[in-house]
């Protein structure tokens, strides 16, 4: 079993339309495990080193201000296979195409605004865990579904 950890954000439009603890629950109901799960402001310099990888596109400055524009709430998720088990519960990133029964297919409807983000790869959410988590703030610990999983 390859046990992976990720990063989930819920974003500004998932905290303002009172969908995170239905977003949680998508992942736990999947069997996952959450492992660490904070809410906090996005400021300038951390939305940059997040974004980084589109530093140089037209929507840069876009998605800089979305993501500053209210708090949000990060998870640390852990699992097998976690980073390819998120991406499949969050549907692709365009709403407008997100299957039914995808988190972005259920509720999204804007390409920016599009409730959630998930580390793409295992080198994104090592990185991306890092800006957002602390060491003390991910979280060992067994359940007892393991087991049934």
């Amino acid at each position: 079993m390859n046990v992976q950890r990720t990063l989930v954000l819920c974003k500004p439009d998932a905290v303002q339309r009172g969908l995170v603890g239905r977003i949680v629950s998508r992942f736990e109901e999947k069997g996952l495990k959450i492992v660490g799960l904070k809410m906090l402001r996005v400021d300038e310099p951390l939305a940059q080193s997040h974004y980084q990888e589109h530093v140089r596109k037209p929507f840069f400055s876009e998605l800089v201000a979305f993501i500053t524009s209210s708090p949000i709430v990060a998870l640390a998720i852990e699992g097998p296979n976690a980073v390819e088990a998120v991406r499949g519960l969050m549907g692709v990133t365009n709403p407008q195409n997100a299957a039914p029964g995808t988190i972005r297919g259920d509720w999204g409807m804007n390409l920016t605004k599009n409730l959630v983000h998930g580390s793409d790869s295992l080198a994104s959410a090592e990185r991306e865990l890092g800006l957002f988590f602390s060491e003390g703030e991910i979280h060992n610990y067994s359940l007892s579904l393991e087991a049934w999983l």
